[in-house]
């Protein structure tokens, strides 16, 4: 257990102990599920839920991010361990991908890439969070049903079910009977229960009431169990667990085994970050803090690293626990390393009455919130503001369903790169006029504006890189033809961060095509960093026209200013 620094005072020492405590214990029958879900032997999960927080509390950024075992990460593990069935232990590969994923992440907090997780654009991560929901639902349903089928993805786990339906009966109606009551008390809690306990209880004590209510239902699966004595009718539970005793050790150092796993855990370590940046920047927002992107990618590195030697398997943040430990008070990333040493005490007090938890519980556990999380709202809003965004948001989602979250995201990824690479290849320049009656210049198409004649008012819009800069010269030809009696050409630059060397021969080309028509080329509002540029590259050797600080100058002052 590691030691506060000396400023860590009495009354953050006695928040975050609470916070932890209350995380501690919804912390154990999630980790033991997420194992489950994962293909994993349950106190995988635990193992994951000790000395990884410990690692985050000594290194991460967020005072309240609650790293441990998640439900995408788990869904991830288990396909990407599913196809090394038979060949190597489950839990040895697992602890590989965590290696893989801690060493990934350690690499990009060294080489400062936390911007890297711009590459998941928003309909990917949406489309993601509603597929990963879908399949992880669809995973889960054999245990809550007490079907011997199984499968990492909906095509295999029909089949599964197909087969298994050839041999014997596909449900067990026991199992069911225990499955499907915790499903409808977990969904009727979850609507009701914190509505009801905020007629008696302050809203925070509600709130928390609300979210202990998956506690309470484990409670009484567990107590039907042992009294019905549930596995003499063939209700699988989760069994006795073993003494937890953290196996530290390296794991497999099989070289075939990392290379297999390394693109699995690529897209691992990004979805980590991504996930777990995102809760911890928004719960930051809300306390005021700032969460710094590089150390939070460090302090990840350091949770899978420990995780992929002592026992555990991926993790990452956690919006629910992260969130249940911003309610509860939680002051310090100390919260996490309490909540490691209490879990730990808990585990080995309760894991007597853990033994006989109905797996189907925990299934309808697993179940309940990430259906709950997952952002179904957002493709009709992706619907009306873009439908190829909205497109690629079902696209992720279906192929994530189908088939594995890794081709999702890698397809997710791909197309929104070659998205942004056909708008960027489109350069947009407006003609402008003038506002009647101010120096404003506004788009021709949208406002009602004035035409100087004579002068040609072009915005442009996007940046010159060589993903564009080739078409600028054709793009002010076209207007040109709507206004033959054209004597200067003024680019408005104000939306313009960037000129590269492609760039800065547009400029050049199309100074030479304009001179030959007998038409001067200017600029206005060029951004100081811009113009730095153009300065460096000597360009008052060829540019004849004049640069303008204002666009209304521009177009009213025929003197100007010199470059």
């Amino acid at each position: 257990m590691p030691t506060p620094t000396p400023s860590y005072r009495r009354d953050s020492l006695r928040d975050d102990l609470l916070a932890a405590a209350i995380v501690a214990v919804l912390l154990i029958p999630q980790s033991l599920a997420y194992a489950l879900l994962a293909g994993l032997p349950p106190q995988v999960g635990l193992y994951a839920s000790v000395l990884p927080l410990v690692a985050y509390a000594l290194v991460g950024a967020s005072s309240v991010n609650a790293v441990g075992p998640a439900a995408v990460l788990a869904l991830m593990t288990l396909q990407a361990i599913a196809p090394l069935a038979g060949q190597v232990d489950p839990a040895a590969a697992a602890l590989v991908l965590a290696c893989e994923v801690g060493l990934l992440l350690a690499l990009a907090a060294a080489l400062k890439l936390d911007a890297l997780a711009a590459l998941l654009s928003a309909p990917v991560l949406q489309g993601f969070s509603v597929g990963a929901a879908i399949s992880i639902a669809l995973s889960q349903l054999p245990a809550l049903l007490g079907s011997p089928a199984q499968g990492v993805h909906l095509r295999a786990l029909l089949k599964s079910w197909w087969e298994a339906a050839q041999t014997g009966p596909v449900l067990h109606l026991a199992t069911a009977a225990f499955g499907l009551g915790a499903l409808v008390l977990l969904l009727v809690a979850r609507r009701h229960l914190q509505p009801l306990a905020a007629r008696w209880l302050r809203h925070d004590l509600a709130q928390l009431v609300g979210r202990a209510a998956p506690l309470a239902v484990i409670a009484l699966a567990i107590a039907l169990a042992w009294a019905l004595a549930s596995p003499s009718h063939g209700v699988a539970v989760v069994g006795a667990l073993p003494t937890l005793q953290l196996p530290l050790g390296l794991p497999l150092l099989d070289a075939d085994l990392w290379l297999a796993l390394l693109p699995s855990a690529t897209l691992l370590a990004l979805v980590t970050f991504v996930s777990s940046f995102a809760v911890a920047e928004r719960l930051g927002l809300q306390r005021g803090e700032h969460v710094d992107g590089r150390r939070e990618l460090a302090g990840l590195a350091a949770a899978n690293l420990v995780a992929g030697v002592s026992g555990g398997m991926p993790v990452g943040g956690s919006f629910s626990r992260s969130a249940l430990n911003a309610d509860a008070g939680a002051r310090t990333r100390w919260a996490g390393a309490w909540t490691a040493l209490l879990l730990a005490l808990a585990a080995l007090l309760l894991a007597a009455p853990l033994a006989w938890l109905p797996r189907a519980v925990l299934a309808a556990t697993i179940v309940v919130p990430v259906l709950a999380a997952a952002e179904w709202k957002a493709f009709g809003q992706a619907w009306r503001y873009s439908r190829r965004e909205a497109l690629l948001m079902g696209l992720v989602a279906a192929i994530t369903v189908l088939h594995t979250a890794q081709w999702a995201l890698g397809v997710g990824v791909v197309i929104s790169i070659a998205l942004l690479l056909q708008h960027a290849a489109r350069p947009h320049a407006a003609l402008i006029g003038r506002v009647p009656g101010t120096e404003h210049y506004r788009n021709v198409e949208r406002y009602a504006t004035e035409l100087t004649p004579g002068v040609l008012s072009l915005r442009v819009d996007e940046s010159l890189l060589f993903l564009n800069a080739r078409q600028l010269p054709a793009l002010v030809a076209r207007h040109l033809d709507a206004h033959p009696d054209t004597r200067r050409v003024v680019l408005q630059m104000t939306p313009v961060n960037r000129i590269d060397l492609s760039g800065l021969e547009a400029l050049a080309t199309l100074q030479t095509v304009l001179r030959e028509r007998g038409i001067r080329l200017d600029l206005s509002e060029v951004k100081g960093p811009v113009l730095d540029g153009l300065r460096a590259a000597q360009w008052s050797r060829w540019f004849a026209g004049r640069l303008y600080l204002s666009h209304h100058q521009a177009v009213r002052d025929e003197q100007g200013m010199a470059p």
